[in-house]
């Protein structure tokens, strides 16, 4: 029996990357925030605020989606709650003004996208092989990357056909049903013959943290730092600099996605240290790039394309490397707290980045996204340097002694 072959067939695998795309225009659809809110009185302070509410509901959503996968299943846990997708969708565009209403929203909006992107890649990870995972991991975060980056083009679009910009609000709520009833639909496919064990507890969490998972799971939250904070704000970021948002949307998922379908296959079969090396470093360079460098649209283009190749290609190999170096039986428990990493840093950073903006500026905020991409980095070359240093130091083999027989035992 061959080790590449899946145990999940084509087809399936692209109904649910289809469903999964659907879900995650309603996320992609909170990149408009700063924009709805600004022009119904607030700032951006006031949409990191109603972001960030997302960061509290997401706990609640990874600690308990293991028992509603019990209860439920996975699948269809996630066709359950993508309804609160729906609903947050709704609200996003029906609620005038900026108050407790649209904070409430950002709650279910973090209860819905926080089970679905917790047990997406846990489903993955039971119907693939391991030496699979990399490559899935890839083609369903490209998935939820296209699904991200094309809920803020349809606000471009909106305003272009001279259309309200809650119109992208409502066609994301849309699209978030349609990807509810397919995953519900898709259950019974997607439902492994080993069972999920999708909780945490005490012991999983200190036997994953004392190990080599710890660094992607750190990894994964300074990149959520990255990404949350300059796309929550870009429309912000364009408006400084007088430029159309859309450019980095597009130049971002267009990365994303031929990246994968054309570099992936190929970065999943190298070294995955080296690889991790490489990609952060391009992220780095994309951040620095639009702190000092973006002068006109061609250069605001670049820079986008280098973080969609640079973030998105990083985050699917550091997704693998959390699952295939957590201890055995806690494969699991790793991506749980890999999404738990991932949330702190995309949808609690932008609190903190909407503060700067407000009270420090633009500039403020991409100096220190400047600081925490050189941190992510850096964990890759101590990584890489650590390495080298244990081949060139293995520790002795310890002798074993045999006793005479007259020594105590």
């Amino acid at each position: 029996m061959s080790h590449a072959t899946p145990k999940v067939s084509g087809k399936l695998f692209g109904l649910f990357c289809l469903a999964s795309y659907l879900l995650s225009l309603s996320y992609g659809s909170t990149f408009l925030l700063a924009l709805l809110i600004g022009a119904r009185g607030g700032n951006e302070h006031d949409a990191g605020t109603v972001i960030s509410a997302a960061m509290l509901s997401t706990f609640v959503a990874v600690l308990g989606c293991g028992h509603l996968a019990d209860l439920l299943g996975a699948a269809r846990s996630i066709g359950v709650f993508a309804l609160l997708l729906v609903a947050a969708s709704l609200g996003f565009a029906m609620t005038s003004g900026f108050g407790y209403g649209l904070l409430f929203f950002g709650l279910l909006l973090g209860l819905g996208w926080g089970v679905f992107y917790t047990l997406g890649p846990i489903i993955i990870a039971n119907l693939v092989v391991p030496a699979q995972r990399a490559k899935y991991f890839a083609l369903l975060s490209g998935s939820m990357m296209s699904g991200i980056g094309s809920g803020p083009l349809f606000g471009r679009a909106a305003s272009a056909l001279d259309l309200p910009l809650a119109s992208a609000f409502y066609l994301a709520a849309l699209a978030s049903l349609v990807g509810a009833l397919l995953f519900w639909r898709l259950a019974p496919r997607l439902t492994p013959s080993q069972t999920i064990t999708a909780k945490i507890t005490w012991r999983a969490t200190t036997q994953v943290l004392s190990s080599q998972a710890l660094l992607p799971i750190i990894m994964v939250g300074l990149g959520g730092c990255v990404f949350g904070g300059l796309s929550s704000f870009q429309t912000s970021y364009a408006a400084v600099r007088a430029l159309d948002y859309s450019w980095f949307f597009v130049g971002f998922m267009g990365a994303a996605i031929s990246s994968r379908m054309l570099i992936a296959g190929y970065v999943i079969k190298r070294d995955p240290l080296r690889a991790s090396c490489l990609l952060s470093g391009v992220m780095l360079a994309s951040v620095m790039l639009f702190a000092f460098g973006v002068n006109g649209g061609l250069s605001y283009l670049l820079a986008a394309v280098m973080l969609g190749v640079g973030y998105g290609l990083t985050y699917s190999v550091i997704n693998g490397l959390a699952a295939n170096e957590a201890p055995d039986g806690t494969t699991s428990q790793a991506l749980l707290l890999f999404s738990l990493a991932y949330f702190i840093g995309v949808f609690g950073f932008p609190l903190l980045a909407g503060k700067l903006i407000v009270e420090q500026g633009m500039a403020s905020l991409l100096l220190t996204l400047l600081g925490v991409a050189l941190a992510n980095w850096l964990i890759t070359i101590g990584r890489l340097l650590g390495r080298r240093f244990t081949a060139k130091n293995p520790r002795p083999t310890p002798t074993v002694r045999r006793s005479s027989g007259t020594n105590p035992s």
